[in-house]
């Protein structure tokens, strides 16, 4: 009998460990689709917009989890309490908010390549959060291993021949916003038993609130002259509306495997991600700035 539960424990780990693997290659998949996608719009449509991109893919995320959990029936809803929706949900949402608008805005600076190889000091940032702020202790191996990953960043951007020091900046901000939201999101999937399309179906219409008004007082006057001396509006208009269905599946797919893993985990990946969008990209994507 004992046997037996081993057995089934170990084929329950391996079903796991597959999900998790799964889980990151899809997450993959959106989001160099998403950078991609995004840097044609600021470079290719000339709709340099970040804010207001973000706010379309948040509006996009808010209808398609709606969608999901009402029409569909994916997911039952979760009820959560008003209190509890401002002091745990909100802080997520903002931080995300932060996290997405600093990835345009240095999309717009700096090529895709280098912005990848910036989000690669992710995992260093998540520790030393997690260590800082969360009083978690970690083994000397992963204070180690961080060590080539700050050199490595460190001498990059030094030899960077499209270097923009806002756009660096931006990345490097990002990448703290980028730790932030990992470990809410850790905490609230794990503590909180939400499901990723749970937490886009609260998080989402939070974050279009904390966008829409900067977005319109920022962007507002330049989106009106676009749509006024662009030449193809209506096509242009149906790539950013994608870009922001795109932005839905990516938005599941990072709470799914934030879900399936660890805050660290999932950053580790995505340096692993950032290293095949890095190689990938430079040959798809002029590497001048905007």
């Amino acid at each position: 009998r004992g046997s037996r539960i081993g057995m089934e424990s170990a084929a329950g780990g391996g079903l796991g460990s597959m999900r998790a693997v799964l889980a990151i290659l899809q997450w993959w998949g959106f989001n160099v689709t998403v950078i991609i996608i995004n840097k044609w719009i600021f470079q290719k449509l000339d709709f340099k917009f970040p804010l207001t991109v973000s706010c379309v893919h948040f509006i996009c995320s808010s209808i398609g989890a709606y969608i999901a959990i009402h029409v569909l029936k994916a997911k039952p809803l979760i009820q959560v309490e008003p209190e509890d929706r401002w002091k745990r949900i909100f802080p997520m949402s903002f931080v995300f908010c932060m996290n997405i608008v600093l990835g345009n805005v240095s999309l717009r600076y700096i090529p895709v390549s280098f912005m990848q190889t910036i989000k690669s000091f992710t995992p260093a940032t998540t520790v030393i959060l997690q260590w800082l702020v969360w009083s978690k202790h970690f083994e000397w191996r992963i204070w180690a291993s961080l060590v080539p990953i700050v050199g490595g960043i460190l001498l990059t951007s030094m030899t960077e021949l499209s270097f923009n020091i806002f756009g660096f900046c931006a990345a490097m901000i990002g990448c703290l916003a980028t730790s932030t939201k990992t470990i809410l999101a850790e905490s609230l999937l794990h503590g909180y038993k939400f499901d990723s399309i749970n937490t886009v179906y609260y998080m989402a219409p939070f974050a279009t609130m904390i966008l829409a008004l900067p977005a319109m007082l920022l962007e507002g006057g330049g989106v009106i002259d676009w749509f006024y001396t662009h030449d193809s509006v209506f096509s242009s208009l149906i790539i950013i509306l994608g870009s922001g269905v795109l932005a839905f599946c990516l938005n599941f797919s990072i709470f799914y495997v934030i879900h399936s893993t660890t805050a660290v985990t999932f950053n580790v990946a995505g340096n692993l991600k950032g290293c095949r969008c890095s190689l990938g990209l430079m040959a798809d994507l002029p590497e001048s700035d905007l």
